[in-house]
């Protein structure tokens, strides 16, 4: 199953809720853009390449919701709901690249206003099934840096579940894993809303890849004596320079992983990175709510004093400095990245 798919029976946009896992395997469906942009906002849906596919998909139930006849109307239409879907998660470049390609088709659109609505859907619907081929050449590139046997430390979640199918560093190892490579995974928690203990160990568990969880905090000890080969992450905006914007947590296991002599590898789709920011200080960092980190519970009670107040920053930048290489779907971009990365994002 893909995290996300179009129903042609119903017409409605269908996705896994990863809010559930890993207690249940739930497919939830949007009828309207404004559905799509809240599934994308609670996390019902995430991963950057994920929710790039529900930004299009958006759009297109936009067009089918719009009652306009004619071509500017529709077209009118489809900003406004782009501009409510670009509004969800600021960080993640790919909800902004799926919204101004699928707008950019719909602009060049010159047939009857009618059909455009089926075109902008078989755009989007492109756009998903491209997306499961990018992850699946990512994937074959980054197999290639792992040895047999590696123990790897992975942060966040970055396989099926982030993506429409497969995964980006996840979908790496597991392409690892199929190739005989027998990979070991150290799983981040991530916290505090562990995607790593949720949905990394839960998609592992499928595969049958062996995984231990480990909290963040403990990654410094297994990279300091000698338990780990490599760092696998993802990324939700690389810059310019190579500065990768990741789940927070990802600057610490880098800096722990140079520290220690351990290459870092952030793999992500050329739709991720944004030529057009010079450095990492420039990508926008979503802070969202701070009941996220308070919520946490240990045998049923709150870990935190009544009226304590707390910060969450979603995302942190990894300077390119401690980041080895970069997998992407054109083959592995390695530094200098400001002259290298350019090579490799085809238009």
């Amino acid at each position: 199953m893909r995290t996300i798919f179009w129903d042609d029976d119903t017409g409605t946009v269908r996705m896994i809720d990863q809010r559930r896992l890993p207690g249940a395997l739930e497919v939830v469906s949007c009828r309207t853009h404004a559905e799509v942009a809240e599934a994308i906002r609670n996390m019902t849906i995430r991963g950057a390449p994920a929710i790039g596919a529900a930004a299009a998909f958006g759009l297109a139930l936009a067009a089918r919701e719009s009652q306009a006849a004619d071509l500017p109307g529709l077209l009118a239409d489809l900003e406004s709901a782009a501009r409510t879907l670009g509004e969800t998660r600021p960080t993640a470049v790919n909800l902004a690249w799926a919204l101004a390609r699928v707008l950019a088709a719909a602009s060049r659109f010159t047939g009857p206003a009618g059909d455009l609505r089926g075109f902008v859907l078989a755009e989007a619907q492109r756009l998903a099934d491209e997306d499961v081929e990018i992850n699946r050449r990512m994937a074959a590139h980054g197999a290639t840096l792992i040895d047999k046997g590696d123990t790897i430390i992975h942060h966040c979640n970055t396989g099926a579940l982030a993506v429409v199918d497969w995964g980006t560093a996840l979908g790496v190892i597991r392409t690892a894993h199929e190739q005989g490579k027998h990979p070991h995974v150290l799983v981040d928690e991530t916290r505090p809303r562990l995607q790593g203990a949720r949905l990394t160990a839960w998609e592992l568990s499928q595969y049958g890849i062996p995984y231990e969880i480990i909290s963040d905090s403990m990654a410094g000890f297994f990279l300091s004596t000698g338990q780990v080969q490599k760092v696998f992450f993802g990324a939700d905006r690389i810059a310019a320079n190579g500065d990768v914007a990741n789940k927070i947590g990802s600057y610490m296991l880098a800096l722990a992983a140079q520290d220690n002599g351990v290459p870092v590898y952030s793999v992500a789709p050329t739709s991720t990175v944004d030529l057009a920011l010079e450095h990492g200080g420039l990508i926008p960092i979503e802070e969202r709510a701070q009941e996220e980190v308070l919520g946490i519970q240990f045998d049923g009670q709150p870990v935190v004093p009544q009226g304590a107040r707390a910060r969450n920053p979603a995302f942190d930048i990894t300077p390119a400095r401690l980041v080895t290489a970069i997998v992407t779907e054109n083959g592995i971009v390695r530094p200098p990245f400001e002259v290298n990365l350019p090579k490799f994002v085809r238009s």
